[in-house]
């Protein structure tokens, strides 16, 4: 058996081998966080046209530079209308915010610096006025045919926007990933059913199906097995028939009731890692299946299942989406922490302030893998390289969130 992958080389195993999910086309109101799986091109120049920013009048610049102080007014531009135009230069005409500058007008003059009396406006002397002042010109923020958004791209409330700028009611976005979580073991109770003091309930599936939400995943269904492997391996083939990914807790170690590797073999699934050099998490199991379904073993313990998750099964399922990966967080500890064993180490921790005001990571390190109450009031873990190793505040580690 060669040496174990770190976890860099793990995450690069998974996303190589997840597949990329089948895409369709969405209506625009049903894209809020999904995945671009097109690129999207200005459909006209933006703004189409001189754009009014202010309530006010309109009128030509030169007029003002030559004394002029009182215009009148010859009409109503309103938003949404088509342009009217200037009769003569002592003229102007009242314009609305977002409507189009009139025909002949160069120059917005906010309705503050105006007295409106029997169809004459009169601009105090001491407005500011030049040309294209209180105006956002056509093509300034981009031309027709300009690039907007970029496949991979990750759909927010602007990127919304700027698809209905860009006159698409519908989007093409890869399909949502099927997700099945499955607890395995004797042990655990669901809550709210009577349990005995031998027992422990069933909490793994509800953390990760958390993590999972809020990175916009909720096609997630839940089934929990018994340390049976004729049982684990019979459910497990009906899951690969119904769903994307599989995600299982717990039974992946080397443990007499450890099935889980087994079944997975037994179902044809081509184990691709099984164990990372990294704790807590060691016994991580990752493999595909013939028909190219992405299933993860996470260990059982709340802080292993936890992380490894956030490690290994929200990067492949990125990947399986086409989403561009996101940028390293690097976060500097704000104590010093060391590292004891040969392994890359995730640490818990909590974002706080420093008094020079920057970020800093406050290392929150559980009691052991399954002390997840520790996991209360932190942001996220930290990644540090393999011990012996003393680490001093201000060192820079890769920062993931929960």
């Amino acid at each position: 058996m060669g040496p174990l992958p770190t976890p860099a080389e793990a995450e690069a195993l998974v996303r190589e081998r997840v597949r990329a999910l089948p895409v369709e086309s969405r209506p625009l109101a049903s894209l809020a966080g999904a995945v671009l799986a097109q690129s999207v091109r200005a459909e006209r120049d933006q703004p189409p046209f001189d754009r009014v920013t202010m309530d006010g009048i309109a009128f030509a610049s030169p007029s003002w530079r030559e004394g002029l102080r009182r215009f009148r007014v010859t009409g109503v531009q309103a938003a949404g209308r088509p342009p009217l135009s200037l009769d003569t230069p002592d003229a102007c005409l009242e314009v609305m915010t977002g409507a189009v500058l009139p025909a002949g007008c160069d120059c917005v003059v906010p309705i503050e610096l105006v007295s409106m009396q029997d169809g004459w406006a009169e601009v105090d002397g001491s407005a500011a006025v030049e040309p294209f002042l209180n105006v956002h010109t056509r093509g300034l923020d981009c031309r027709e045919g300009d690039m907007l958004l970029a496949r991979g791209t990750r759909l927010g409330p602007p990127e919304l926007a700027v698809l209905a700028s860009a006159g698409l009611p519908r989007a093409n976005v890869p399909a949502a990933p099927r997700i099945m979580l499955v607890s395995t073991g004797d042990e655990l109770v669901e809550p709210g059913e009577p349990i005995e003091g031998w027992q422990v309930r069933r909490s793994n599936s509800y953390a990760l199906r958390g993590a999972l939400a809020l990175r916009g995943f909720s096609r997630v269904a839940e089934d929990h097995l018994p340390d049976d492997p004729d049982i684990l391996r019979d459910r497990l083939a009906v899951h690969l028939d119904t769903h994307d990914v599989l995600v299982l807790t717990g039974g992946v170690s080397m443990g007499r009731y450890d099935h889980v590797p087994r079944a997975l073999r037994e179902l044809g699934i081509d184990e691709v890692f099984h164990r990372v050099a990294q704790r807590p998490g060691k016994p991580m199991w990752f493999g595909v299946s013939r028909e190219g379904q992405p299933v993860f073993g996470l260990p059982g313990n709340p802080v292993s299942a936890l992380v490894c998750l956030v490690r290994y099964v929200v990067p492949g399922l990125l990947a399986s989406i086409g989403a561009r990966t996101a940028p390293v967080e690097a976060t500097p500890l704000g104590a010093p922490f060391k590292v004891r064993p040969p392994l890359a180490f995730f640490l818990p921790v909590q974002l706080e302030r420093s008094p020079a005001l920057e970020r800093v990571a406050m290392p929150k390190p559980t009691r052991g893998s399954g002390d997840f109450i520790s996991l209360l009031g932190t942001d996220g873990f930290v990644e540090l390289p393999p011990g012996p190793a003393d680490y001093p505040a201000g060192h820079l580690a890769t920062f993931y969130r929960w």
